[in-house]
């Protein structure tokens, strides 16, 4: 099958797929006597995996790791558990730092009038934490 054939059965973009293939994610494609990739059956069965991996939130990195458990059939489900609970931590973490952002963010809004005058907590808490210009030392 061709690349629009293989993005269509595995959902996964043309342009994705040559970048799987660039950075060995995936196998690179045979190629046809006319020079065209030729994909297999297991192409679309490997990105469907990428694809549902990336959906959870893993890495290309991530998914490399995943892919080499899948094609091990000696593999230890408890190392796939781990990737799984590691991956799970990472996400607790940008939840705490998202919901952080979320309080600040939602306690400006509240202090800010919102009317058609120019003072706002919200832009003066921005300007509070941008880096201050360091003042010249002469001598």
């Amino acid at each position: 099958m061709n690349i629009g054939e293989l993005s269509t059965l595995s959902g996964v973009p043309p342009k994705t797929i040559r970048y799987y293939e660039e950075i060995d994610l995936i196998p690179a494609a045979a190629r046809s006597d006319n020079g065209y990739r030729a994909y297999t059956d297991d192409a679309v069965h490997t990105l469907r995996f990428v694809a549902s991996a990336r959906n959870l939130g893993f890495t290309v990195e991530q998914c490399r790791g995943l892919l080499a458990l899948y094609r091990d059939k000696s593999r230890a489900s408890s190392d796939v558990k781990k990737m799984a609970n590691d991956h799970i931590a990472e996400i607790d973490r940008r939840l705490d730092e998202l919901n952080a952002m979320r309080r600040v963010l939602s306690d400006l809004a509240k202090r800010c009038h919102g009317d058609d005058r120019p003072d706002c907590p919200i832009i003066d808490e921005l300007s509070d934490v941008l880096p201050r210009p360091r003042k010249s030392k002469r001598n």
